[in-house]
Parts: C-alpha cells; structure tokens; sequence
C-alpha cells in the first residue's frame, strides 16, 4: 500500500505497521515522514532503535543478522535501513527480498529511500518491500498546490493569511520547499497568532525561489504569463543556459502538437496519449490544458523557436531571454479552438 505524505499521519493514528518505506523526490517530506513514523513508534512502547546506513560497500549482512537478533534492552525495537543511493543492488535486492518475506518480530523496520524511478519500482525488491508493508511516497509539492500547503503550515502555528498574501508567499519561495518551511516557521517567530497581513509578509519573507528548467514546460502550456515571466527570470538569474531553456520549451510545445494533431484526425483524448505514451504527471497536465491550445499555436510557435535557435547563435539580432518570454507568452492567451 503507498501512502501519500500528508496522509501518513491519518494512517498512524489507527495502525502502526511492521515496515514502512519512506520515499521520494522532496527531501523535506521525506524526513519529516521518517519523522513521525519514529514519533508513534516511541509512543506505542519501541524504545530501543537501530539505524544501518547502507552506502557503497556495506555488508547487507548487517540486515539479516538485525533481522535476526533479539533486543537486549527492550521487548520493541525501531529498525532503521537508509539507503542514500536508492539501488541496493543485486546482493542489497535480495537481502530486502528475503527481510520483507520473514519480519522479524516486536520490530518496526524504517526504510529510507530518495526518489525512485520507474525501472526501480518495476524491481523485484520494491515489489517485496510494498507487499510486506506500508510504503510513503513523499512528492513535490507542484506550484499550484503550493499556497494550500503554506497554509496548513500556517494552521498548525495558529496562523492564516488571505489568498492573495498566500499566492505571494508562494511566488517568493517556489522551487525550494525546504526553505518554504523555514520562511513560514519565521513567521511565527515575527508575529503572533492570527491573520497575517500582506504588509507583514511582505517585509519578511525572502526570495528564495528555486527554478527547474524541466518544469518550465509545465508553465508554458498552463499558460500562466506571471508565473513564466518569474522561472525565466529566475532560470536567467541561475545563469542557465539559453540553448536548454529553448529545449525544454520546445520538447513540450512538440509533444503537445503531436497530442493536438491526433485529436484533430478523431482520436479520443485518452487513446491519443496511450499512443504517444504519455502517462504520469504530464498527462495530467496535458488534459487540463490541450483544449486551450491549437495546431496553428504550436506551428507558429516551433516557427518561433526556430528564430530564437539563431539568435542564440549570433546568427539573427534580438534579446534570446525576451524571445523565449514571447514565445512561452503565445500560450497564456485565451482559450484557443483547435485547428
């Protein structure tokens, strides 16, 4: 069963399982999770803890020998595995294969991952490890979800703020959520309990925001001019180069052709993206926002990504970091029929 982070706390008011796998791709939540997950287990009576770190070269017959021993000091025990690089390899794979089929018992196993791709989660030892227990996926919080999480952070310091300042605080602090948490903890350590003014927030919250160029394809097609305007500022600022800002913005504007393209021939949406194999988040991105772009938008659009390729090589005039805004901007207008 995989849990999503902020639901783990729902789950362990009811149950504390024999094992649990904390993974994902924002450290925060991650450890966080890890977190509570030791919080209810000291709680329910697991008083001793044992923690195995398994980097490169370790004996993962560490693991077995732990499976195996009994608690010289309690009756319940906290067992901890991280491993940093998220591949045990074959010998780490089998060990967890063969831990996850025989639990030893009176113990909670923790196990610590970072993010795991898919060829990870198609292995056996990710299998095993999501039949014997629980497993906590711990996401990015995307931009969108950004302001609702701010203020349940603000909510557990008996704080709130409008949607405006909320929007504000996300605006300056997104891409970097580790530093979210610390710009919200500083709130309420500024002002007291209560609503927040814009004005407060204003003069406290630092710009700490953090740009990924390979969401700068999500920010296009969402059409969200201010929000674009913003990541290639910040990409700029980062001094990331033009080429790959151009890449990034023209591999989604010729997927979502392709996409438009086979809707326009009469295929349904979802038989569409099974064929040009879109699946996970970008799917879900693409279906919220296909209906607002057309084949003549994107033509246009790789036309222009074309003209900005040569400015960046010195072979045309114009500002590239102004033509990239432009570009991006042809898919924050209103909703556009297709084609």
């Amino acid at each position: 069963m995989i849990i999503a982070a902020e639901d783990l706390a729902t789950h362990l008011k009811r149950k504390l399982a024999p094992l649990y796998t904390v993974f994902g791709d924002e450290p925060l939540l991650v450890i966080e999770a890890a977190d509570r997950i030791r919080a209810c287990a000291r709680e329910t009576g697991y008083a001793e803890r044992e923690v195995l770190i398994a980097e490169q070269h370790f004996d993962w017959s560490r693991l077995r020998i732990s499976g195996i021993s009994q608690s010289l000091f309690a009756t319940l025990r906290l067992l901890e595995l991280r491993v940093p690089s998220g591949k045990p390899g074959v010998e780490g794979g089998k060990t967890l294969q063969e831990y996850s089929a025989n639990l030893p018992p009176d113990t909670v196993t923790l196990i610590q991952l970072p993010e795991i791709d898919w060829r990870a989660r198609k292995s056996s030892w990710f299998a095993a490890l999501e039949a014997a227990g629980s497993m906590v996926e711990a996401t990015a919080v995307k931009r969108e979800r950004l302001p609702a999480w701010i203020a349940a952070r603000l909510r557990a310091q008996q704080q709130s703020a409008d949607e405006a300042t909320l929007e504000f605080i996300a605006g300056k602090v997104e891409g970097n959520l580790l530093a979210a948490f610390q710009e919200v903890q500083k709130l309420a350590l500024l002002f007291p309990a209560g609503e927040l003014s814009f004005a407060q927030v204003k003069d406290a919250v630092l710009d700490v925001a953090r740009f990924d160029v390979f969401d700068l394809g999500e920010v296009v097609l969402a059409g969200d001019a201010a929000r674009l305007a913003r990541t290639l500022d910040g990409l700029d600022g980062e001094g990331v180069a033009p080429p790959l800002v151009l890449w990034a913005m023209s591999e989604e504007i010729r997927g979502a052709g392709r996409l438009r393209a086979a809707i326009d021939s009469g295929l349904p949406l979802q038989q569409a993206m099974r064929d040009l194999r879109i699946w996970g988040p970008r799917q879900q991105l693409l279906q919220r926002h296909i209906n607002r772009i057309s084949s003549k938008q994107v033509d246009a659009a790789l036309l222009h990504a074309g003209r900005i390729d040569r400015i960046s090589k010195g072979l045309a005039r114009g500002d590239v970091w102004d033509e990239l805004l432009q570009l991006g901007l042809r898919f924050a207008s209103r909703p556009a029929k297709a084609a």
